[in-house]
């Protein structure tokens, strides 16, 4: 028998979980544009349609239909006219085209889908793209008109994607391409969330990466022993969270994780370990900093003037990749990065979502938590709403409710033809 306490716990985690969920979830229904399917980057005024953002829209319509947020119907509709979209833009590769050989520019303008900001054909948001795309063919697939083309929609866009091209060299891959000055000056190095980047693009049927770049990438990892924890090292909390939302790494290896005798999932717990050692030793001073207080990624933060910080100088970032324990760090916590860590330690996490939404340090609160960033050092909350956040919350919420969206992985051809071709071996492969 469940002690009453612990029963009377649970049932608020799963109201507060279920709040938070919900609440994300709306961003995608009230920032769309119903004409091309395209979801814009953030709530600020004029913000342009960021191609991964649509990713985690197209994942999270899905989640939205298991609840009840949405219809079925208008969920696969909004999905069709998206991918619809997507077929038919423009792929000279122009500077105002709207992509290049599959691929897409990272910032789109929201009514015509055109490149905007002189933005880069994207590799890895078209990796988050497409990954939405195959998830929304993954689950509607029932045999309905629309569902059906849907499903046709969705194989045509991802095999149209010419991964290959961009292993410029034959083995590196390329962050991006311009048409003003061609490919970008550097190719992947040390682990990152382009491991879903590298899966994809090995399980392509018609344009797959060679085998030989996803080794030569793992070559550049760094395994570190930080505070008595011995992990793949990567600073922000994002990157050990990104990939995990469409693949359920538990129990699967590649070479590198079976010389380590590890893997990917338990490689993100630790590094949920050491962020949240980090904040308990607050070796900067920073208000709030704790044990239930603890996530540093990539996201916004303060743009205030430099003040004094337990005796130095200290200057605030902005929009920052903020990381443990090498920094960059101003006292910013990114609360959808803790909240996304809940799938891999959920006796960590749920403490310190608890201390968050329960008017935590800086006067903190729900909305606090689903902002890009919060600083109780100057008492600074993020203005409005960033579109990769809200997806994460809903969809991490989700696997760690039932794991739709690991299920629907796991249940992709592409995707497991693109693990096994980069060596993964065991557990549900």
């Amino acid at each position: 028998m469940i002690a009453p306490s612990i029963a009377t716990s649970r049932t608020d985690d799963d109201a507060m979980l279920g709040r938070l969920q919900r609440a994300a979830f709306e961003y995608f229904l009230r920032n769309a544009n119903a004409q091309n399917g395209l979801i814009a980057d953030t709530t600020r005024e004029g913000a342009p349609s960021s191609i991964a953002v649509v990713g985690f829209a197209l994942s999270a319509y899905p989640v939205g239909v298991e609840h009840g947020w949405i219809d079925r119907a208008d969920a696969a509709g909004r999905t069709l006219v998206t991918l619809q979209f997507f077929m038919d833009s423009d792929q000279s590769g122009a500077p105002t085209a709207t992509g290049h050989r599959g691929f897409y520019f990272h910032f789109l303008d929201m009514h015509s889908g055109t490149r905007v900001w002189l933005s880069e054909l994207s590799l890895i948001d078209t990796a988050l793209l497409m990954a939405g795309v195959l998830t929304a063919a993954a689950y509607f697939t029932a045999e309905t008109p629309a569902e059906v083309e849907l499903r046709r929609l969705a194989d045509a866009l991802y095999r149209r994607v010419d991964w290959r091209w961009a292993q410029s060299d034959g083995s590196a891959v390329m962050h991006g391409w311009k048409p003003e000055c061609g490919f970008l000056h550097y190719g992947w190095e040390g682990y990152s969330e382009a491991i879903l980047l590298y899966v994809l693009g090995l399980g392509s049927p018609t344009h797959p990466l060679t085998e030989q770049s996803f080794l030569d990438w793992t070559v550049t990892y760094q395994w570190e022993n930080l505070y008595g924890i011995d992990f793949l090292y990567a600073g922000p909390l994002f990157i050990h969270e990104f990939s995990h939302v469409w693949i359920d790494f538990r129990g699967i290896q590649d070479r590198f994780m079976r010389e380590k005798d590890c893997d990917y999932f338990e490689n993100s717990r630790r590094a949920t370990y050491v962020q949240r050692e980090y904040a308990m030793r607050n070796p900067r001073s920073f208000t709030g900093y704790s044990a239930d207080c603890w996530g540093l990624s990539a996201g916004d933060g303060p743009s205030a003037e430099p003040r004094l910080v337990a005796g130095r100088r200290q200057a605030f970032y902005g929009y920052a990749a903020r990381g443990v324990p090498y920094g960059p760090d101003d006292g910013t916590i990114a609360g959808p990065a803790t909240l996304s860590s809940l799938v891999f330690a959920p006796e960590i996490a749920l403490p310190a979502l608890r201390r968050i939404t329960a008017r935590g340090p800086g006067n903190a609160d729900d909305s606090s938590l689903r902002a890009s960033g919060f600083n109780p050092t100057v008492g600074w909350v993020s203005e409005g709403s960033f579109g990769l956040d809200q997806g994460m919350i809903v969809l991490m919420i989700e696997n760690y409710r039932c794991g739709l969206l690991w299920q629907l992985g796991r249940d992709n051809p592409f995707v497991r033809a693109g693990l096994r071709r980069a060596g993964f071996s065991g557990g549900w492969l």
